[in-house]
């Protein structure tokens, strides 16, 4: 097992760099932490090129990983690396997944417009994951896909279902020229209760932007908006409850 201490360590410093986007997309890999994560990580044979360990959790830790390609760290490293309050003090770097295969039409598919708090695009794609949907996709504008709190939130849900990243109007063509209905969500007097629309294993739904919401543009091509009735005193949902409750009501299977 490779020993590295020094936090001026050019290995370390390359490490580092993984906690920026720009870093990331030069280096064409992410950082990890935690035992949940890297365990995700291995039992879906992600590309782990290095896996990191603190000095002071290393005898606390059960990893299913070939000790001779483990680097041990100290605990000043780890505590570098680390972007929690109470660091595991275990990380993977992984290189960057790269939907190979055409996207699963015959699953429900979740488009994110512009969404940018990355709780709630972590926490969607989750809930995409547990919906058995076939894919998620990232449009312009919204949160990186691995900054650290997107990582956190999805849990290991990106080794499970393809992410794509991209123009969301292309896939928009893509759903026309299928016959697949999308829906988007808008509050006004042509929209259409959820509870309205039967449903179906082919759909895709588009989620909004969390003050603006789904763009003019796109609200115009969708072929439903719905709403959910709101019967307390809240003005509106949290984008990633909306997007919840709306994928599990209106995928058939449940």
């Amino acid at each position: 097992m490779e020993t590295i201490l020094s936090t001026k360590n050019e290995r370390v410093k390359n490490w580092k760099k993984l906690q920026t986007k720009k870093g990331r997309e030069q280096a064409g890999a992410y950082l990890i932490e935690g035992i949940h994560l890297i365990d995700e990580a291995i039992k879906n044979q992600a590309s782990i090129s290095e896996l990191i360990i603190s000095e002071d959790k290393q005898l606390n830790l059960d990893i299913d990983y070939p000790v001779e390609k483990q680097i041990l760290v100290s605990a000043e490293i780890s505590k570098q690396l680390s972007e929690t309050e109470t660091s595991q003090g275990v990380f993977a770097v992984l290189q960057m997944l790269v939907p190979e295969n055409d996207p699963d039409l015959t699953k429900p598919l979740l488009f994110l417009d512009n969404v940018q708090d990355p709780g709630n695009v972590g926490t969607m794609i989750r809930t995409a994951d547990a919906a058995g949907f076939g894919g998620v996709v990232l449009g312009k504008g919204s949160v990186d896909l691995y900054n650290s709190k997107v990582i956190r939130s999805m849990q290991g849900s990106h080794f499970h279902l393809p992410i794509y990243q991209g123009d969301l109007q292309e896939w928009f063509d893509l759903m026309k020229a299928t016959k697949i209905p999308v829906y988007g969500t808008e509050l006004n007097e042509t929209a259409a209760c959820y509870l309205t629309i039967p449903r179906a294993k082919q759909f895709a739904l588009v989620m909004g932007n969390e003050g603006n919401g789904l763009s003019e543009d796109f609200l115009k091509q969708t072929t439903k908006n719905l709403y959910i009735p709101i019967v307390g005193q809240a003005e509106s949902l949290n984008v990633a409850v909306a997007a919840g409750i709306l994928m599990f009501a209106l995928t058939e299977g449940y």
